[in-house]
């Protein structure tokens, strides 16, 4: 997908309300935010600085009420605390500060009704082993009176969360209780609906299955489905209007798809996912009961893609309006045609970029909220009201982000050497020539998917640096069909490896970058699939940077209180996918670069955090003892009380900037 350079800019239309519309501007003025409202500016160096980058967004997230009369933000205050503030979408009433805290962060909310939201808080500024343990969730008024701590986590093994907000308008939310054993290993989860305003708890999970691990709910609020997981299988139950006992309707391998729920509608219709075609890729159906099966008839398909999104419901009904999809982007599909209406003003007006409506009633809304990205803009929140044709900008996320001089992101799809196709992401710098240095950066998981279009700091930091960045989606990633996945098992030291160089031989291939000036770097996963490159492939790379990497496969095995690994994960994921400590022992060994880190010829940059409970920083330690036993020390980091990835901003900007000196020392 390709998109025109835009910038926020003001729009004669709509000076006659622009004067009411600065209450908005006096709420971020409240938190110490006035310069949403205002372009950025101009950059005075020749790059942009890392801050531009790695500092958090000033506007974070943003809703509108039930109603559509009141809107939610969440934003950097002055004290740098993520505080939660609620302003009048029809700019009549003075904003209001909702929740702010000296000590902590405001980092989710939801709208319960008009008159109450529901809200969690963490501490997003201390890095992962200073995090104080049981802050819970809150409800509260939108004025900012008759806040309750609504759940805490009362010892280490039983914390609760959210889990729904029904759509009915009542004074009530579900909470989750995570019950998790001695070993750390998740049990259940049990769901209890809690009056928000009485703090009035009901059991909604007196009769459920055992190992219960996921909750649908229809949208007043009552318990449709749950997936119990144990024993490597998932078994999906239902419970319908008419049901007085949760039946079994579906069973299958965790780690195979079957048909796996999304959402159940206001007219007891369940819909999930199944595999379609070769590729097996999902699709999006409804579960038919008079059969006990899911039905022939699919709904929707992304081809070359899994079915990723959501489905919009009416207020009043709570029938399907439209979906939300994710294919290389985000777009949204409506079936009413009021909303096409809308959507095509808005994209007319924003063009070239993602633009997702939202809307209290998604029939015929007086007013919507429109969150509107692009590859080169982080972007910003408008609100829109169709019948005066009104429209006011909320805020940009990342104001001082100059769009024009950000990269643009393409995915391409090319042939793997055994003919498997590759969907690879490719960020091409601002006015970048040929044969331009690049980063082959490999996302981690491996089992998730990468990327999509839209602003990235890593790559787009990168990019502002000259860097070609190539992400490619190699095999035993998710998000392209079962069949993409499946072919990674038990491939981490081959031909997931040779995936990646098969990226950047394509990309030297078309002129867009000097084969002799390429390094790789990752994180997680990523980390592995750089060092494990260097090793298989030892004349591609000038150098690799590897953070929070797995060494050494046969690590995950390991039983002890360093590792947050579930022991389900232990028993089916990892001997499936990784390999098994047994019959696979010959093979795990070639894929640790532990083992062959005298292999390794480039400079390598290795990054851990003191206190990964993912990847422990055994992995790193050992690898720097064998490297530099080899006679090739990796510059070496460590970040004391981080875990798996750098929570602080301090440490962030560190990072990047020690990555930027040794990419420019080696790519040179």
């Amino acid at each position: 997908m390709k998109a025109a350079s835009f910038r926020l800019s003001s729009h004669s239309a709509t000076r006659r309300a622009d004067d009411r519309w600065f209450t908005f501007g006096r709420v971020l003025a409240l938190l110490g935010l006035a310069c949403l409202l205002t372009p950025a500016g101009t950059v005075a160096a020749d790059l942009p600085p890392v801050e531009s980058f790695f500092t958090r967004a000033k506007l974070q997230h943003a809703s509108l009420s039930p109603s559509g009369k009141w809107l939610a933000v969440t934003a950097a205050a002055g004290t740098g605390r993520l505080a939660l503030a609620v302003v009048d979408s029809e700019g009549k009433q003075a904003p209001v500060i909702t929740a702010s805290f000296s000590n902590a962060d405001v980092v989710s909310f939801e709208w319960v009704n008009d008159d109450r939201l529901v809200f969690s808080v963490g501490d997003l500024i201390v890095g992962f082993s200073e995090q104080k343990f049981g802050a819970g969730v809150y409800s509260i008024k939108r004025d900012g009176t008759e806040q309750r701590q609504l759940a805490r986590s009362r010892d280490r093994y039983r914390p609760e969360g959210l889990l729904a907000v029904p759509r009915n308008g009542a004074d009530s939310v579900i909470l989750g209780e995570y019950e998790f054993d001695l070993a750390g290993d998740l049990e259940s989860v049990n769901a209890t609906r809690v009056n928000v305003a009485t703090g009035r708890k009901e059991s909604l999970s007196l009769e459920r299955p055992a190992h219960s691990r996921g909750w649908l709910f229809d949208p007043s609020g009552e318990p449709r489905v749950v997936v119990a997981s144990s024993d490597g299988t998932e078994r999906i139950f239902w419970r319908g209007p008419r049901d007085s006992a949760w039946r079994q309707i579906a069973s299958f391998p965790s780690l195979k798809v079957g048909f796996v729920p999304v959402a159940v509608d206001g007219q007891g219709n369940l819909y999930g996912l199944v595999p379609e075609g070769t590729a097996q890729t999902t699709v999006l159906t409804r579960f038919d009961f008079a059969t006990g099966k899911p039905a022939d008839d699919v709904l929707a398909r992304t081809p070359g893609f899994d079915f990723s999104g959501q489905l919009i419901l009416g207020a009043k009904d709570s029938r399907l309006v439209g979906l939300r999809l994710l294919t290389d982007a985000r777009t949204t599909v409506w079936f009413e045609p009021g909303m096409k209406r809308i959507q095509a003003a808005v994209d007319a007006k924003l063009p070239g970029h993602v633009n997702l409506v939202s809307c209290a009633d998604c029939v015929a809304p007086e007013v919507v909220m429109i969150n509107s990205f692009s590859d080169q803009d982080p972007g910003s929140v408008w609100i829109y009201r169709p019948a005066t044709e009104e429209w006011h900008v909320v805020g940009q996320r990342r104001p001082e982000v100059e769009a024009a001089k950000m990269a643009r992101l393409d995915l391409h799809r090319i042939k793997a050497r055994d003919g498997r196709e590759l969907p690879v992401w490719v960020t091409m710098p601002k006015g970048a020539g040929p044969q331009a240095p690049a980063v082959v950066l490999v996302h981690g998981g491996p089992q998730v998917r990468g990327s999509e279009w839209r602003w990235d700091a890593e790559a787009q930091f990168l990019a502002s640096r000259g860097y070609v960045v190539i992400e490619p989606e190699f095999r035993g990633s998710d998000g392209y069909g079962a069949t993409h996945m499946e072919a990674g098992w038990k491939h981490w030291g081959d031909t997931m490896q040779d995936d990646n160089e098969d990226a950047l031989a394509w990309a030297v291939s078309k002129g867009l970058v000097d084969p002799k000036r390429a390094c790789i770097a990752g994180a997680s996963y990523g980390g592995y699939a750089t060092l494990m490159s260097l090793i298989r492939h030892p004349t591609t790379y000038r150098c690799g940077v590897a953070w929070v990497a797995v060494t050494d496969p046969r690590l995950l095995f390991n039983e002890e209180w360093a590792s947050d690994l579930q022991s389900d994960a232990r028993r089916y994921y990892l001997p499936t996918v990784v390999g098994d400590l047994v019959k696979d022992a010959d093979m795990l060994r070639r894929s640790a670069p532990v083992e062959r880190a005298g292999e390794i010829r480039v400079p390598v940059f290795l990054a851990f955090g003191r206190d990964d409970r993912r990847v422990p920083i055994e992995h790193g330690t050992r690898m720097r003892a064998a490297m530099t036993a080899a006679g090739h020390p990796p510059e070496w980091l460590v970040y004391e009380g981080e875990g798996h990835g750098w929570r602080t901003t301090e440490h962030q900007l560190d990072f990047w900037r020690r990555i930027d000196a040794f990419l420019a020392k080696e790519l040179k």
